[in-house]
Protein backbone atom coordinates (compact mmCIF):
# COMPACT_ATOMS: atom_id res chain seq x y z
CA UNK A 1 0.00 0.00 0.00
CA UNK A 2 1.13 3.50 -1.15
CA UNK A 3 0.59 6.76 1.42
CA UNK A 4 -1.05 9.56 -0.53
CA UNK A 5 -0.03 13.07 -0.88
CA UNK A 6 -1.33 16.02 -1.91
CA UNK A 7 2.11 17.41 -4.19
CA UNK A 8 0.31 20.39 -5.69
CA UNK A 9 -2.47 22.78 -5.61
CA UNK A 10 -4.04 25.82 -8.04
CA UNK A 11 -7.28 27.77 -8.46
CA UNK A 12 -8.77 30.66 -10.22
CA UNK A 13 -10.96 32.68 -10.31
CA UNK A 14 -12.59 35.37 -12.83
CA UNK A 15 -11.90 38.86 -13.08
CA UNK A 16 -15.13 40.25 -12.99
CA UNK A 17 -16.19 41.05 -9.45
CA UNK A 18 -19.93 41.07 -8.88
CA UNK A 19 -20.55 43.57 -5.12
CA UNK A 20 -23.42 42.98 -2.78
CA UNK A 21 -23.86 46.96 -4.27
CA UNK A 22 -24.15 45.28 -7.59
CA UNK A 23 -26.80 42.65 -6.74
CA UNK A 24 -28.99 45.28 -5.15
CA UNK A 25 -28.96 47.18 -7.99
CA UNK A 26 -30.44 44.05 -9.42
CA UNK A 27 -33.08 42.56 -6.98
CA UNK A 28 -34.28 43.59 -3.74
CA UNK A 29 -31.40 43.35 -1.10
CA UNK A 30 -28.26 45.04 0.52
CA UNK A 31 -24.59 44.78 1.72
CA UNK A 32 -25.91 44.81 4.75
CA UNK A 33 -28.65 42.31 4.34
CA UNK A 34 -26.36 39.94 2.62
CA UNK A 35 -23.48 40.68 5.39
CA UNK A 36 -25.40 39.52 7.94
CA UNK A 37 -26.94 36.52 6.56
CA UNK A 38 -24.18 34.92 5.09
CA UNK A 39 -21.04 36.84 5.19
CA UNK A 40 -20.15 37.33 1.75
CA UNK A 41 -19.14 40.77 -0.27
CA UNK A 42 -18.60 39.75 -3.12
CA UNK A 43 -18.87 36.76 -5.66
CA UNK A 44 -16.96 36.23 -9.14
CA UNK A 45 -18.54 36.07 -12.24
CA UNK A 46 -16.92 33.57 -15.12
CA UNK A 47 -16.77 34.81 -18.59
CA UNK A 48 -19.17 32.31 -20.69
CA UNK A 49 -17.04 32.38 -23.92
CA UNK A 50 -13.59 31.79 -22.36
CA UNK A 51 -14.31 30.89 -18.41
CA UNK A 52 -16.75 27.75 -18.72
CA UNK A 53 -15.69 25.54 -16.21
CA UNK A 54 -13.00 23.69 -18.46
CA UNK A 55 -11.42 27.03 -19.26
CA UNK A 56 -11.59 28.14 -15.45
CA UNK A 57 -10.09 24.44 -14.92
CA UNK A 58 -7.34 24.55 -16.95
CA UNK A 59 -5.54 27.87 -15.27
CA UNK A 60 -6.61 26.33 -11.61
CA UNK A 61 -4.98 22.48 -12.83
CA UNK A 62 -1.79 23.91 -14.79
CA UNK A 63 -0.75 25.68 -11.89
CA UNK A 64 -1.85 22.44 -9.89
CA UNK A 65 0.32 20.22 -11.67
CA UNK A 66 3.55 22.42 -12.09
CA UNK A 67 3.31 22.77 -8.56
CA UNK A 68 3.76 18.89 -7.87
CA UNK A 69 6.58 19.44 -10.29
CA UNK A 70 5.36 17.24 -13.06
CA UNK A 71 4.51 17.42 -16.15
CA UNK A 72 0.89 16.86 -17.89
CA UNK A 73 1.82 13.73 -19.08
CA UNK A 74 2.55 13.00 -15.66
CA UNK A 75 -1.39 12.59 -14.77
CA UNK A 76 -2.78 9.28 -15.78
CA UNK A 77 -6.51 10.09 -14.05
CA UNK A 78 -8.65 13.24 -14.11
CA UNK A 79 -11.48 13.29 -12.16
CA UNK A 80 -13.48 16.78 -12.18
CA UNK A 81 -16.45 17.51 -10.29
CA UNK A 82 -18.58 19.73 -11.63
CA UNK A 83 -22.50 20.47 -11.25
CA UNK A 84 -23.02 22.27 -14.72
CA UNK A 85 -20.72 20.76 -17.46
CA UNK A 86 -19.37 22.27 -20.33
CA UNK A 87 -21.77 19.75 -22.21
CA UNK A 88 -24.18 16.92 -21.36
CA UNK A 89 -21.34 14.80 -23.38
CA UNK A 90 -18.95 14.22 -23.72
CA UNK A 91 -17.45 14.80 -20.41
CA UNK A 92 -15.79 17.94 -19.20
CA UNK A 93 -12.72 16.35 -18.28
CA UNK A 94 -11.71 15.27 -21.82
CA UNK A 95 -11.93 18.33 -22.54
CA UNK A 96 -9.60 19.43 -19.57
CA UNK A 97 -7.40 16.89 -20.83
CA UNK A 98 -6.94 18.51 -24.28
CA UNK A 99 -6.56 22.05 -23.02
CA UNK A 100 -3.69 20.52 -20.65
CA UNK A 101 -1.97 19.18 -23.92
CA UNK A 102 -2.03 15.62 -22.58
CA UNK A 103 -1.57 13.15 -24.95
CA UNK A 104 -0.77 10.15 -23.04
CA UNK A 105 -4.68 8.73 -23.16
CA UNK A 106 -4.97 9.39 -19.44
CA UNK A 107 -8.78 8.16 -18.28
CA UNK A 108 -10.92 11.72 -18.01
CA UNK A 109 -13.96 11.19 -15.42
CA UNK A 110 -16.37 13.89 -14.17
CA UNK A 111 -18.21 13.31 -11.38
CA UNK A 112 -21.49 15.36 -9.89
CA UNK A 113 -21.78 15.36 -6.20
CA UNK A 114 -22.49 18.97 -6.24
CA UNK A 115 -20.78 20.66 -3.46
CA UNK A 116 -19.36 17.71 -1.87
CA UNK A 117 -17.96 16.51 -5.16
CA UNK A 118 -14.00 17.37 -5.10
CA UNK A 119 -14.20 15.87 -1.60
CA UNK A 120 -15.83 12.43 -3.17
CA UNK A 121 -12.69 13.03 -5.85
CA UNK A 122 -10.53 12.99 -3.01
CA UNK A 123 -11.43 9.47 -1.49
CA UNK A 124 -11.63 8.08 -5.15
CA UNK A 125 -8.20 9.60 -5.78
CA UNK A 126 -6.73 8.30 -2.23
CA UNK A 127 -7.63 4.79 -3.22
CA UNK A 128 -6.38 4.25 -6.41
CA UNK A 129 -2.89 5.76 -6.08
CA UNK A 130 -3.11 3.69 -1.96
CA UNK A 131 -3.59 0.39 -4.05
CA UNK A 132 -0.68 1.39 -6.95
CA UNK A 133 -3.52 1.81 -10.08
CA UNK A 134 -2.43 5.49 -10.78
CA UNK A 135 0.79 7.68 -9.60
CA UNK A 136 -0.51 11.04 -10.39
CA UNK A 137 -4.05 11.94 -10.64
CA UNK A 138 -5.67 15.07 -11.01
CA UNK A 139 -9.01 16.21 -8.64
CA UNK A 140 -10.75 19.05 -9.97
CA UNK A 141 -13.35 21.22 -8.36
CA UNK A 142 -14.83 23.35 -11.37
CA UNK A 143 -18.20 25.63 -11.15
CA UNK A 144 -19.96 28.24 -12.92
CA UNK A 145 -22.58 28.37 -11.00
CA UNK A 146 -24.05 31.79 -12.75
CA UNK A 147 -25.10 29.45 -15.39
CA UNK A 148 -28.31 28.13 -13.07
CA UNK A 149 -28.77 31.19 -10.97
CA UNK A 150 -32.02 32.94 -11.40
CA UNK A 151 -30.69 36.51 -10.77
CA UNK A 152 -34.37 37.54 -9.68
CA UNK A 153 -34.43 35.38 -6.59
CA UNK A 154 -32.86 37.14 -3.69
CA UNK A 155 -32.38 33.96 -1.47
CA UNK A 156 -29.94 32.05 -3.62
CA UNK A 157 -28.97 34.82 -6.56
CA UNK A 158 -26.93 36.08 -3.69
CA UNK A 159 -24.79 32.87 -2.42
CA UNK A 160 -23.20 32.10 -5.65
CA UNK A 161 -20.12 32.38 -7.56
CA UNK A 162 -17.68 31.03 -10.44
CA UNK A 163 -14.43 29.12 -9.92
CA UNK A 164 -11.85 26.34 -9.71
CA UNK A 165 -9.58 24.40 -7.61
CA UNK A 166 -7.13 22.01 -8.69
CA UNK A 167 -5.13 19.57 -6.53
CA UNK A 168 -2.74 17.01 -7.73
CA UNK A 169 -2.53 13.64 -5.46
CA UNK A 170 0.12 11.37 -5.78
CA UNK A 171 1.82 8.66 -4.46
CA UNK A 172 4.14 9.97 -1.37
CA UNK A 173 7.58 8.62 -2.34
CA UNK A 174 9.23 11.53 0.29
CA UNK A 175 8.33 9.22 2.85
CA UNK A 176 7.78 12.34 4.69
CA UNK A 177 4.88 11.58 6.47
CA UNK A 178 2.12 12.99 4.27
CA UNK A 179 -0.95 10.58 4.10
CA UNK A 180 -4.42 10.17 3.88
CA UNK A 181 -5.71 9.20 7.47
CA UNK A 182 -9.30 8.71 6.66
CA UNK A 183 -12.38 9.59 5.19
CA UNK A 184 -16.45 9.58 4.93
CA UNK A 185 -19.00 10.10 2.34
CA UNK A 186 -22.98 9.85 2.29
CA UNK A 187 -25.80 10.75 0.81
CA UNK A 188 -29.31 11.52 2.24
CA UNK A 189 -31.30 11.11 -0.92
CA UNK A 190 -34.53 11.52 0.75
CA UNK A 191 -34.25 15.39 0.77
CA UNK A 192 -32.83 15.67 -2.26
CA UNK A 193 -35.83 18.10 -3.64
CA UNK A 194 -34.67 20.47 -0.90
CA UNK A 195 -31.48 21.50 -3.20
CA UNK A 196 -32.62 20.92 -6.95
CA UNK A 197 -32.35 22.07 -10.69
CA UNK A 198 -35.80 20.50 -11.57
CA UNK A 199 -36.01 21.29 -15.47
CA UNK A 200 -32.92 20.24 -17.96
CA UNK A 201 -32.49 16.98 -17.58
CA UNK A 202 -34.12 13.69 -19.29
CA UNK A 203 -36.69 13.69 -16.98
CA UNK A 204 -37.94 17.14 -17.24
CA UNK A 205 -35.96 18.53 -20.55
CA UNK A 206 -36.09 22.12 -21.49
CA UNK A 207 -39.15 24.01 -22.89
CA UNK A 208 -40.32 27.18 -24.03
CA UNK A 209 -42.73 26.89 -21.05
CA UNK A 210 -40.14 26.06 -18.98
CA UNK A 211 -38.09 29.45 -20.27
CA UNK A 212 -40.87 31.55 -19.99
CA UNK A 213 -41.70 30.48 -16.08
CA UNK A 214 -37.91 30.99 -15.41
CA UNK A 215 -37.56 27.20 -14.31
CA UNK A 216 -34.39 26.67 -15.45
CA UNK A 217 -32.76 28.13 -12.25
CA UNK A 218 -31.97 26.60 -8.90
CA UNK A 219 -33.92 26.16 -6.25
CA UNK A 220 -33.61 25.62 -2.80
CA UNK A 221 -35.37 25.54 0.90
CA UNK A 222 -32.62 27.16 2.63
CA UNK A 223 -33.65 26.20 6.53
CA UNK A 224 -33.67 22.73 5.57
CA UNK A 225 -30.08 22.77 3.68
CA UNK A 226 -28.88 24.72 6.26
CA UNK A 227 -29.58 22.46 9.00
CA UNK A 228 -28.20 19.13 7.25
CA UNK A 229 -25.21 21.02 6.46
CA UNK A 230 -24.32 21.95 9.88
CA UNK A 231 -25.66 18.72 11.33
CA UNK A 232 -23.89 16.47 8.92
CA UNK A 233 -20.66 18.14 8.21
CA UNK A 234 -20.16 18.59 12.41
CA UNK A 235 -21.04 14.36 12.70
CA UNK A 236 -18.49 13.46 10.08
CA UNK A 237 -15.94 15.32 11.37
CA UNK A 238 -16.84 13.91 14.91
CA UNK A 239 -16.91 10.55 13.67
CA UNK A 240 -13.63 10.90 11.86
CA UNK A 241 -11.47 12.38 15.17
CA UNK A 242 -12.91 9.37 16.97
CA UNK A 243 -12.33 6.96 15.04
CA UNK A 244 -8.71 8.25 14.53
CA UNK A 245 -8.42 8.34 18.37
CA UNK A 246 -7.91 12.35 17.60
CA UNK A 247 -9.44 15.66 19.15
CA UNK A 248 -10.21 19.05 18.14
CA UNK A 249 -6.86 20.21 19.44
CA UNK A 250 -4.93 17.72 16.87
CA UNK A 251 -6.67 19.94 14.00
CA UNK A 252 -4.31 22.78 13.16
CA UNK A 253 -6.66 23.77 10.19
CA UNK A 254 -9.99 23.01 8.99
CA UNK A 255 -10.84 24.00 5.83
CA UNK A 256 -14.80 23.64 5.29
CA UNK A 257 -16.79 24.18 2.27
CA UNK A 258 -17.38 27.67 1.65
CA UNK A 259 -21.11 28.23 1.06
CA UNK A 260 -21.83 30.27 4.18
CA UNK A 261 -20.18 32.12 7.19
CA UNK A 262 -22.98 31.30 9.20
CA UNK A 263 -23.03 27.38 8.46
CA UNK A 264 -18.67 27.55 8.82
CA UNK A 265 -19.84 29.36 12.41
CA UNK A 266 -22.09 27.02 13.28
CA UNK A 267 -20.55 23.74 12.40
CA UNK A 268 -17.15 24.85 14.09
CA UNK A 269 -19.21 25.62 17.27
CA UNK A 270 -20.50 22.45 17.17
CA UNK A 271 -17.30 20.68 16.77
CA UNK A 272 -16.05 23.20 19.36
CA UNK A 273 -13.09 24.36 17.21
CA UNK A 274 -11.78 27.97 17.53
CA UNK A 275 -12.74 30.44 14.08
CA UNK A 276 -8.59 31.49 14.10
CA UNK A 277 -7.99 27.92 13.02
CA UNK A 278 -10.63 27.51 10.06
CA UNK A 279 -9.58 28.38 6.65
CA UNK A 280 -12.37 31.09 5.39
CA UNK A 281 -12.55 32.83 2.27
CA UNK A 282 -16.53 32.95 1.45
CA UNK A 283 -16.25 36.44 2.01
CA UNK A 284 -14.32 37.34 -1.51
CA UNK A 285 -15.77 34.58 -3.49
CA UNK A 286 -19.13 33.29 -1.99
CA UNK A 287 -20.36 29.98 -2.71
CA UNK A 288 -18.20 28.18 -5.27
CA UNK A 289 -19.92 24.97 -4.94
CA UNK A 290 -17.61 22.27 -4.50
CA UNK A 291 -14.80 24.78 -6.18
CA UNK A 292 -14.45 26.39 -2.75
CA UNK A 293 -12.87 23.52 -0.53
CA UNK A 294 -9.51 23.32 -3.52
CA UNK A 295 -9.37 27.61 -4.01
CA UNK A 296 -9.19 27.71 -0.26
CA UNK A 297 -6.47 25.26 0.47
CA UNK A 298 -4.20 26.65 -2.47
CA UNK A 299 -4.61 30.21 -0.95
CA UNK A 300 -3.71 28.88 2.95
CA UNK A 301 -1.22 26.48 1.58
CA UNK A 302 0.21 29.62 -0.76
CA UNK A 303 0.49 32.09 2.03
CA UNK A 304 1.72 29.99 4.41
CA UNK A 305 -1.03 29.31 6.87
CA UNK A 306 -1.28 25.90 5.96
CA UNK A 307 2.17 23.86 6.34
CA UNK A 308 4.06 20.38 5.43
CA UNK A 309 3.56 17.99 8.34
CA UNK A 310 -0.07 19.51 9.71
CA UNK A 311 -2.91 17.71 10.18
CA UNK A 312 -5.79 19.15 8.26
CA UNK A 313 -9.57 18.45 7.86
CA UNK A 314 -11.83 18.60 5.39
CA UNK A 315 -15.93 18.99 5.23
CA UNK A 316 -18.18 19.66 2.53
CA UNK A 317 -21.92 19.62 1.98
CA UNK A 318 -24.24 19.95 -1.37
CA UNK A 319 -27.10 18.98 -3.21
CA UNK A 320 -28.30 15.50 -3.23
CA UNK A 321 -27.59 16.11 -0.08
CA UNK A 322 -24.49 14.77 -0.43
CA UNK A 323 -21.93 15.05 2.33
CA UNK A 324 -18.03 14.29 3.27
CA UNK A 325 -14.88 14.45 5.36
CA UNK A 326 -11.63 13.55 4.49
CA UNK A 327 -8.65 13.40 7.00
CA UNK A 328 -4.90 13.96 6.40
CA UNK A 329 -1.19 14.73 6.82
CA UNK A 330 -0.27 17.65 4.46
Amino acid sequence: MFATKITGTGKFHPEKVMTNDDLSKMVDTSDEWIMQRTGIKERRIANPETEYPSGMAFYAAQDAIKNAGLEPNDISLIIFSVTLPDYLFPNTASQLQTKLGISNECACMDINAACTGWVYGLQMADALIKTGVHKHVLVVGTEMTSAFNNWEDRSSCVLFGDGAGATVLSQNEDNDGAQFIDSILSCDGTKSGSLILKKGGSKSPITHEVLDNKEQFVSMEGQIVFKNAVKTMSRHCATLLKRNNLTTEDIDWFVPHQANLRIIETTAKLLEYPMDKVICNVEKYANTSSASIPAAVHEAFTDGRIKRGQTVLFAAFGAGLTSGAVLLKF
